[in-house]
């Protein structure tokens, strides 16, 4: 055993090494391992949609968290599509694509201080996100409406405000994903995906609102499971030291806490495995490891197991780790500090409504017939309700999968009556177009509602963009076509 890991003792390595973990559980209470665990030393938990019923129950869950440890407690609250407080309802705020589409960047901040508020209410203090990637892949899977642009800086620009938003209330901002996932193609969750882009490409595009989010303070940044062969080779980045030392800490000077994304993603667990990607991230640079909610208690002994005997053989410097948990013990002390706890919890549907748009004009309705074309959900967004139904109440709402669906029953159903198509994301789709064009060539009065990015538009009667599928997003479309 290497000396300076032999003087810490047995116990202590243990400790350090849980401190560098996230980890996940089941349920809407947390299990004696989790508040055992915390006791001795858990960095934390990462919460999501199945962890929670309500504003009341997930405050009751972090207090139950607190009396155990000094947990980082943290969730994905994007707005939009991503959200985990509103999971089984829909998120209130729209998400970042909807807010670029604003582009005014002091109701970006206000967006996010409102979330910061709700989240802060719940005892939650640390948010995965904002989403900093530069969405210029049309078809790119996973990012889409949870970036805010194309533009690098649009993007930067809103970055800086959701940081400034989340963090005014104490809640730290965790800016994703590192060095960017908005040129690709492929989907983490699944696979390792590829950013072809040279240095100078990936310096002006992707890394500028990263930059900016560390010149405005951003308290961790999140990295990803994506590959950069001028930089990481085959590797993704968050095993890659060129990618979080040689980069982020070395050379844009990145002091604060950097997260993992999950390491239950098969980028990592199919490639090497998740013992080994989480040794191989730490040594890369990382301070905290988001397991995800795959592992069990099980495999998060086999994680720690894996991190000690590292640390015991020599592969993984004992300092790495104290490095790491020194990063994370200061951001609790920033968790200490009293701030402000005003909030504007009706901006989200304000920032909807700027973000709408029309074309063409609709009739008034007529008994309407909505069609919601089915959309298969994101691993990252999880199957979150969407659709217009509470804000369209005499309306006869179907949902129908397109390879199914049937022309000419749908049109005969709307006969004599105003039909609305509502779609996610058509442009990534080819039956969704083909359904929706085949409904057009027989009844060009048609609606369309697009509530995902507005890529794919065809000739309708009236065209309906809302940059994301959340309750905000589809009140707004709503009032907007029944004005």
């Amino acid at each position: 055993m290497p000396e300076h890991s032999a003087s810490i003792g047995d116990r202590g390595l243990r400790r350090l090494a849980a401190a560098s973990l996230l980890v996940s559980f089941p349920g809407t209470t947390a299990p004696d391992w989790v508040l055992a665990d915390l006791a001795d030393g858990l960095g934390g938990v990462t919460l999501f949609g199945f962890n929670v019923e309500d504003a009341g129950q997930l405050a009751d869950l972090t207090r139950q968290l607190g009396g155990a440890g000094r947990p980082v407690v943290s969730l994905d609250e994007e707005g939009g599509d991503v959200t985990r407080l509103a999971y089984h309802t829909g998120s209130p705020y729209p998400g970042n694509a909807a807010l670029g589409a604003v582009d005014d960047v002091e109701l970006t901040e206000r967006v996010y201080r409102s979330i910061a508020a709700d989240l802060a209410r719940c005892g939650v203090n640390l948010d995965m996100g904002p989403v900093a990637d530069v969405n210029t892949a049309d078809d790119n899977p996973v990012i889409g409406t949870r970036s805010f642009g194309a533009d690098a800086s649009l993007v930067a620009r809103h970055t800086i405000a959701a940081v400034r938003g989340l963090q005014s209330l104490g809640v730290a901002a965790c800016v994703k994903h590192f060095p960017g996932h908005g040129a690709t193609r492929e989907d983490s969750h699944l696979e390792i995906p590829l950013v072809d882009a040279s240095r100078e490409l990936l310096w002006e595009r992707e890394l500028t609102p990263f930059r900016a989010a560390i010149e405005a303070g951003a308290r961790s940044i999140m990295t990803a499971h994506v590959s950069v062969p001028y930089l990481t080779g085959n590797d993704p980045a968050t095993l890659s030291p060129a990618a979080l030392t040689g980069l982020l800490r070395d050379e844009l000077r990145y002091d604060g806490v950097v997260i993992t994304d999950a390491l239950d993603m098969h980028a990592i667990t199919k490639s090497v495995g998740l013992g080994g990607g989480a040794v191989r991230s730490l040594m890369a640079g990382s301070d905290l490891l988001c397991l995800g909610p795959v592992p069990t208690c099980d495999d998060i002994r086999g994680v720690l197991a894996a991190i000690v005997e590292a640390v015991r053989d020599g592969v993984l410097p004992a300092a790495r780790l104290e490095e790491a948990a020194h990063r994370v013990d200061r951001l609790r002390d920033w968790f200490a500090l009293v701030r402000d706890s005003a909030d504007d919890n009706v901006v989200g549907l304000d920032a909807a409504r700027r973000a709408v748009s029309l074309t063409g004009a609709a009739s008034p309705l007529v008994d309407p017939y909505v069609v919601e074309v089915d959309t298969p959900p994101t691993i990252a967004v999880g199957d979150v309700p969407w659709g217009v139904a509470p804000w369209l109440p005499e309306a006869e709402i179907v949902r129908v999968k397109p390879a199914e669906a049937s022309r000419d029953a749908l049109l005969a159903a709307a006969a004599g009556r105003s039909l609305i198509v509502v779609v996610k994301d058509a442009h990534r789709y080819p039956e969704s177009r083909e359904l929706i064009s085949a409904l057009l060539a027989a009844r060009p009065d048609t609606v369309v509602v697009e509530m995902g990015l507005p890529i794919w538009r065809p000739e309708a009667a009236a065209y309906i963009a809302t940059y994301g599928a959340a309750r905000a997003n589809a009140q707004a479309a709503m009032e907007l076509l029944t004005a």
